[in-house]
């Protein structure tokens, strides 16, 4: 089991995230949050997928990429703390990466496949770091993080967008069935 870290160990721009992970045994979480996402997006109605409930804001198809890419973000980054590189990574905007990954164009099928492969990516990973790889602590964007953090950031961040999703993309009648 692994305790969820302490404030201490990341900038408080991630507590969010992190408060919404529930439980400590780090896999199972990770496998968890994968399944309830995969359930919610695999009977999305087709015509919701490309509905954006604001101007300026992503579709479905947008926000799963999102969580791809900032999964990957995250892994890189934990790889690099694990193995106690102390090179202050840099940040990255979010909204830059929408448009050039083309995930408005992607068919449904195609991000489910990806996000499903980055998660057991994910899972193997960390399933490989020993206590002292998730205890270590690296830079980014200018803030410290551990490892452990980026582990919980990742199950919260995806927790976060679900529930964007359901109360924003999709109306109630779904989101009591799902």
């Amino acid at each position: 089991m692994i305790q969820k870290p302490q404030p201490h160990e990341y900038d408080p721009y991630y507590q969010y995230f992190i408060d919404l992970v529930e439980g400590d045994d780090l896999i199972q979480i990770l496998e968890n949050t994968h399944s309830a996402t995969h359930k919610l997006i695999r009977n999305v109605p087709s015509e919701k997928l490309d509905y954006r409930y604001a101007e300026g804001k992503w579709n479905i198809r947008e926000v799963l990429v999102h969580l791809i890419d900032a999964e990957r973000i995250f892994c890189y980054r934990a790889l690099r703390f694990a193995r106690q590189d102390k090179t202050d990574l840099p940040g990255f905007e979010q909204d830059d990466y929408i448009v050039p990954s083309n995930a408005a164009t992607r068919s449904i099928d195609s991000i489910s496949q990806e996000l499903a492969a980055v998660r057991r990516a994910t899972i193997m990973l960390f399933q490989n770091f020993d206590d002292t790889m998730m205890s270590q602590i690296g830079t980014a964007n200018g803030t410290p993080m551990s490892v452990k953090a980026l582990s919980f950031a990742i199950a919260g961040h995806e927790l976060h967008h679900c529930k964007i999703i359901r109360e924003r993309y999709l109306d109630d009648a779904y989101v009591h069935t799902s």
